[in-house]
């Protein structure tokens, strides 16, 4: 089996990073993601030193989570023609005035703005739903993405040992698409459904992530005692995102501040500016990676439960 090694997600030279320029906040998540991918990768280490994952299953798993993390944040040397091709989710040309660059999307969307049901508050956490869904459908179509790249090597193989292998690898991806595809069609129903009847007034929670969650855990095998201590936890995570997301507003902020300081030329000014922003970003990226480090334990907690493991 090939090492794992070079996919190191930390070898990634700063200065590549930096040519990105990715806005402040992309970059604290891209942070997060790159040190949750570096855990699960020396958790792997790991069970391979101890003699397990021997049909690759979990190896697959971690490149295909890194390959979804480099096309994610365009880092995977290729222009981004995944919007392009008709055989993907969006097979449609991009129009003035689309918000989601999805048909459904944008159709539902303005549906639900001109509908008269929602608050101000209510549309924005709409629209943070709605971005959710646009970005596990990105998500989706980067994995077809590997599944159609496999299928090709897969065509070359020479040793029947070789080829049990890669099929394998090529049932997992599959595997893995249908599961998405199922959790796409699943939270499409119910953002078509907000959008008729607006939000209930006892609508359990208010963020897109934290509500997935609880969908899947209603959809898994948890009883009535299960379900209430789950809530409370997910109750927790929520004022955990919501906090997450306070600091990120505060990092964009502090990032337009110290590019108009930086325009004056006021050289104590930006220096005392710099300090307030390098501070900002560090706490995001800290607090961003315990957020997604506790989504993937709550995801994992659910999936045990007889549901099948989807990422977030």
């Amino acid at each position: 089996m090939v090492s794992f090694e070079h996919y190191n997600v930390y070898n990634c030279p700063s200065p590549y990073l930096l040519q990105m320029q990715l806005a402040p906040v992309r970059l604290s998540e891209l942070h997060s993601d790159l040190k949750i991918q570096e855990k699960d990768e020396l958790q792997w280490k790991k069970l391979k030193a101890e003699g397990m994952d021997e049909d690759g299953e979990r190896e697959a798993k971690l490149r295909r989570n890194f390959n979804i993390i480099l096309a994610k944040y365009g880092m995977d040397g290729k222009k981004d023609t995944r919007t392009l091709d008709s055989n993907r989710l969006k097979d449609h040309d991009v129009k003035e005035g689309d918000t989601f660059d999805d048909p459904k999307l944008d159709k539902l969307w303005n549906k639900a703005k001109t509908s008269g049901k929602f608050s101000d508050e209510e549309l924005q956490t709409l629209q943070r739903e709605f971005q959710h869904h646009k970005d596990k459908i990105n998500e989706y179509n980067i994995v077809m993405d590997t599944v159609s790249r496999t299928e090709e090597i897969h065509k070359n193989v020479i040793s029947p040992l070789e080829g049990d292998m890669k099929e394998h690898v090529l049932h997992q991806k599959h595997s893995d698409l249908k599961q998405r595809m199922r959790n796409l069609n699943q939270g499409f129903e119910r953002l078509r459904k907000i959008t008729h009847e607006g939000y209930s007034a006892d609508s359990e929670f208010k963020e897109p992530r934290v509500i997935e969650l609880w969908e899947m855990a209603k959809r898994s095998n948890l009883s009535e005692d299960e379900l209430d201590s789950l809530k409370e936890e997910l109750r927790h995570f929520e004022t955990k995102v919501e906090k997450h997301q306070h600091y990120q507003e505060q990092l964009e902020l502090s990032h337009q501040k110290l590019k108009h300081v930086e325009a004056l030329g006021d050289k104590d000014h930006i220096m005392r500016n710099k300090e307030k922003y390098n501070t900002l970003a560090e706490k995001a990226r800290e607090m961003g990676y315990k957020m997604k480090k506790h989504l993937q334990d709550l995801t994992n907690k659910i999936s045990r439960n007889g549901l099948q493991h989807n990422e977030l």
